[in-house]
């Protein structure tokens, strides 16, 4: 199956793992990218007991489903945060938390998200998606003002956290997939190639590409695909919607919740926004990508069961197969080639990227 269409199933944890499997397949899903948090994928289970893991192959099964992915967010946050607060208690299992001790809560998390590894291995997947908190994301104003140096002693504290954790994804042959996104290390473009800097581009590294975020800090993800081609190791379907030019809505939203139409941006259902879906999903065809493809429902305007429902149509008239003769011979070149994020004329003058595609490169 090229390309299957998947449910991240984050935003489904209140709901028994069984209950969103039967959703999800009555909507023509193929299968789930499924998180590790609420009972859905429990890593400290899939590693203590022998038959945890059948089961949640038995149950997916059952209803015609397949994995090819999980996701542990939330106790990635954890890992280089700072500060570590009771944002994180709320987030974070009982066992992670603990005391509540910044550096053991740190230390405990980066162990999860080794162990994380194993199980997806166990699992019989390759690829973990999640996020690897920051402990430079509360300068991101830059006021007071913040040294280089200090910013530098932030990636320097990622690699030297991350790369002992990677170290076992490359044991066990797992691969992250962090998702650039604010409050991580790796946010917009620039942050990501200083990011895969920081860790020597090593492969056990990549990139969950997700475009909602990229849109509202004017990124061309259509761009950002084809300049990370080598490390886009995982897709993220998520729509999002600028309520910025009225003079009052601003773009770092106001501190207002999610769907009041005061804010400069929301998340929408995929295909209400304002992603150029088509060229994303035609760079994505140019580079190779033959991965799932998960939906992200985060729309706090719609009903969940109407909105995974009507999206997994969308994502499926959009993600067609490429004819391989004809863009083997127009991409080959530079294929073969992988930019790693350094910036190149030909990331810059592609066909499939839109127009504003380098204006913030």
């Amino acid at each position: 199956m090229a390309r299957p269409i998947t449910l991240f199933t984050g935003q489904w944890a209140d709901l028994p793992f069984e209950e969103v499997c039967r959703l999800a397949a009555s909507w023509g899903y193929d299968g789930l990218e499924i998180a590790c948090w609420g009972d859905h994928f429990e890593v400290d289970r899939a590693l203590a007991e022998d038959d945890y893991v059948a089961g949640r192959r038995e149950i997916l099964e059952r209803h015609g489903l397949g994995v090819w992915a999980i996701s542990n967010h939330l106790v990635g946050q954890a890992v280089c945060d700072d500060p570590i607060d009771q944002r994180h208690r709320d987030i974070l299992p009982a066992d992670i938390w603990g005391d509540g001790d910044p550096e053991g809560v740190r230390q405990r998390a980066a162990q999860r998200m080794a162990d994380t590894a194993r199980a997806a291995a166990k699992l019989g997947v390759d690829v973990v998606i999640g996020f690897t908190g920051s402990a430079v994301w509360k300068y991101v104003a830059m006021f007071p003002p913040v040294s280089a140096e200090t910013v530098e002693a932030g990636y320097q504290d990622f690699a030297d956290r991350w790369n002992p954790i990677l170290d076992v994804y490359d044991e066990v042959g797992v691969r992250f997939a962090h998702e650039v996104h604010p409050s991580e290390i790796a946010y917009d473009y620039w942050s990501t190639v200083r990011t895969l800097e920081a860790i020597g581009h090593r492969p056990a590294f990549g990139l969950n590409w997700d475009p909602s975020h990229m849109v509202w800090q004017d990124l061309d993800p259509a761009a950002f695909i084809w300049d990370f081609q080598d490390r886009i190791y995982h897709v993220d379907c998520k729509d999002v919607r600028m309520r910025i030019g009225n003079g009052r809505n601003g773009r770092l939203s106001s501190h207002l919740p999610w769907a009041d139409p005061r804010r400069g941006w929301d998340f929408v259902s995929t295909g209400h926004g304002d992603v150029p879906w088509e060229d994303c999903f035609r760079t994505l065809g140019a580079i190779g990508y033959d991965g799932p493809i998960s939906v992200e429902w985060e729309d706090a305007g719609m009903d969940r069961l109407l909105g995974a429902a009507e999206a997994v149509g969308f994502v499926r008239r959009l993600a067609f197969e490429r004819p391989e003769a004809a863009f083997d011979a127009a991409f080959s070149s530079s294929k073969d080639e992988p930019t790693n994020g350094a910036i190149t004329d030909e990331a810059t003058t592609e066909p499939a990227a839109t127009d504003q595609a380098g204006s913030d490169a």
